[in-house]
C-alpha cells in the first residue's frame, strides 16, 4: 500500500482526535468549566479505529498498543452516557470485534508476529520502548478517567486525566520527533496546548 494512503488514514485519525479536543475545549471555555460532551467520545472511538489501522499499516506496535488499550474505554463512556445503545446493533457489533479480528487475521496470515513487532528494522528497540512507555502513560489517563467515572456513575474528565494527558503527550512528541512521524507530531503539538489549558480551567474551578 502506498505511503500517501497510509498517512491519509493517520492524518484523518489525528484530525478527528484534534477536532474532539477543540470542540471540548471551546465548550468548556464557554461554560467556564470542563465539560464532557458525548461527541467527544464518538469522535474518540472513530479516530481510535482509524489510528489502530494506521499503526497496523505501519507495523508500529506502540501506536497499536495505545489504541487497543483505550478503544473499549471510549465505548464504555458512551455506554455511561446512554449513547452507545442508540447506535444500530450491527455497527456496535462491528466496532466490538474489529480490533480482535484484525489481530487474529494478521497472526493467521503471518502478516506479523511478536518477534517482528519488537524487532522492526526501521525502529530500534530503545525507541519502541520509549514509544510504548509514552503510550502506556498516555493511556493511563483513560484508565484513570474510566475508574473515576465508574465510581461517580457518570462520564467526566477529571484533573488527573488532563495531567496524565499532558505528560504522555510530551513523551509521545519526543517519540514522534525521533521516529520522524508527522502524524503523531501534528496531533500531539495541538493536544499538549489544550491539555494544559484544561488544567488551568479546572484549577480556576
Amino acid at each position: 500500500m502506498s505511503n500517501w494512503i497510509i498517512y491519509s488514514v493517520g492524518f484523518l485519525a489525528q484530525l478527528l482526535f484534534s477536532g474532539r479536543l477543540i470542540l471540548q475545549w471551546v465548550l468548556s471555555e464557554k461554560s467556564k468549566k470542563v465539560l464532557t460532551p458525548s461527541i467527544f467520545w464518538k469522535l474518540s472511538l472513530f479516530a481510535s479505529f482509524l489510528l489502530f489501522v494506521y499503526g497496523y499499516l505501519r507495523d508500529d506496535f506502540a501506536i497499536m498498543l495505545g489504541q487497543a488499550l483505550t478503544y473499549f474505554i471510549y465505548i464504555r463512556n458512551l455506554q455511561l452516557q446512554g449513547e452507545w445503545q442508540k447506535a444500530p446493533k450491527s455497527i456496535r457489533w462491528f466496532l466490538w470485534v474489529f480490533p480482535i479480528l484484525l489481530v487474529i487475521y494478521s497472526f493467521n496470515n503471518n502478516t506479523y508476529d511478536l518477534v517482528k513487532l519488537f524487532k522492526n528494522e526501521a525502529i530500534p528497540l530503545w525507541l519502541i520502548i520509549l514509544g510504548s512507555v509514552a503510550q502506556i502513560i498516555f493511556t493511563l489517563r483513560f484508565i484513570y478517567q474510566w475508574i473515576y467515572s465508574e465510581k461517580n456513575k457518570e462520564s467526566s474528565l477529571p484533573f488527573g486525566f488532563w495531567l496524565l494527558s499532558l505528560i504522555g503527550s510530551i513523551l509521545i512528541l519526543a517519540y514522534a520527533i525521533l521516529r520522524k512521524d508527522p502524524v503523531l507530531l501534528v496531533g500531539h503539538l495541538m493536544g499538549s496546548v489544550i491539555y494544559f489549558r484544561n488544567l488551568l480551567i479546572l484549577k480556576k474551578q
